[in-house]
């Protein structure tokens, strides 16, 4: 679905409070949730206005959003255990 919102919040509402715990607590995760939102954010806008990109690099802001969640999704995981 176009413009979607893929915000860890969202994709994760199960880990709501180990998302605000380690966005106060941990540095790094707190800047890469910071990279994540803003390409997610970038991708929102540019699919709600027909990608006027091209498709190479849209297809690396998918990437690297994928990317950037499954690193995050790791911490959460393993500060939840």
């Amino acid at each position: 679905m176009l413009g979607e919102d893929h915000s860890l919040t969202k994709d994760f509402p199960e880990y709501q409070s180990t998302i605000t715990k380690l966005n106060t607590d941990n540095e790094e995760f707190a800047a890469r949730a910071k990279q994540y939102n803003a390409i997610d954010k970038e991708i929102r806008v540019l699919e709600l206005q027909d990608a006027p990109i091209d498709d190479e690099a849209m297809h690396q802001l998918k990437h690297d959003r994928m990317a950037l969640k499954d690193w995050l999704h790791q911490q959460l995981a393993d500060a939840a255990n």
